[in-house]
């Protein structure tokens, strides 16, 4: 009974929560030192659809369009993209205490844009770099149970927690050759994270790769619930989950290292 009930009310919370996105959405865009009253903001964002009088200036439409969107729909865009590549990785290593980046798909990340900044690449080149530095990092972990034959979820974390210590140890090492005036201010503040950088153009990669992910973990959510379960029960209802559990790794390790490359 009371499953019906949660599975009759769970719509109506669902669009309560997407319309405070919404709502919040707005706001942020309508903050900052040049304040936009919200309702100027619906009108602005409006107006892309369909025709609406302009009675606000031209300013308040760049700074939206130029600074204040990107911004806001990266945030939201990683704020999803993390939360359900933590409750992927829950269900596959059956704890609810893990974090997106237990297999070290972070410090490989960092240690990706680190090397693309030491040798002097562009923005794109970094953002390449912190990418493929997570899948990296996330590629070794998952081969270390294979490798020595003990191809368990515990062998998977200790290779995880393994992976991380390499790959913060290959960081303090790029910190140390890094020029100190040029290189090391620069992997500093892009490890601490932001949003102030972030631009269309940065959106079009990592974006399109986090809603291709959203959408097929969307469309696999009940199967996450056969990952929660023993080995022996997976075998007695005659199914097996090999190529889930890795499916489901690397569409998080994407969602994670995508959210990485924008922040």
């Amino acid at each position: 009974m009371a499953n019906d009930t949660m599975g009759k009310r769970f719509p109506l919370l669902f669009l309560f929560l997407l319309f405070l996105l919404a709502a919040m959405a707005v706001i942020s865009i309508s903050m900052g030192r040049y304040y936009i009253p919200p309702s100027s903001v619906v009108k602005i964002l409006s107006s892309y659809f369909v025709s609406i009088p302009q009675d606000w200036p031209s300013q308040a439409a760049s700074v939206i369009y130029t600074l204040r969107l990107p911004r806001t729909a990266a945030a939201m865009l990683i704020g999803a993209a993390l939360s359900l590549s933590g409750a992927s990785y829950q269900s596959v290593f059956k704890n609810p205490l893990v974090a997106p980046d237990m297999l070290g798909v972070s410090s490989g990340s960092c240690v990706g844009a680190s090397l693309a900044i030491l040798f002097g690449i562009s923005q794109t080149g970094i953002e390449i770099g912190a990418f493929a530095g997570g899948l990296i990092a996330v590629s070794v972990a998952v081969a270390i149970p294979r490798i020595i034959g003990k191809n368990s979820i515990v062998m998977l974390v200790l290779s995880g927690i393994i992976v991380t210590g390499l790959m913060s140890s290959i960081l303090g090492i790029i910190k140390y050759v890094a020029d100190a005036d040029t290189q090391l201010p620069a992997i500093t503040y892009w490890q601490l994270g932001a949003l102030a950088n972030v631009t269309a153009e940065n959106i079009g990669f990592s974006g399109t790769l986090i809603l291709l992910c959203l959408v097929f973990m969307m469309m696999i959510r009940w199967r996450l619930n056969i990952l929660t379960l023993s080995d022996e029960e997976v075998h007695m209802l005659g199914k097996h989950n090999g190529w889930l559990r890795y499916g489901v790794i690397l569409c998080a390790t994407i969602l994670t290292a995508s959210s990485v490359c924008l922040s």
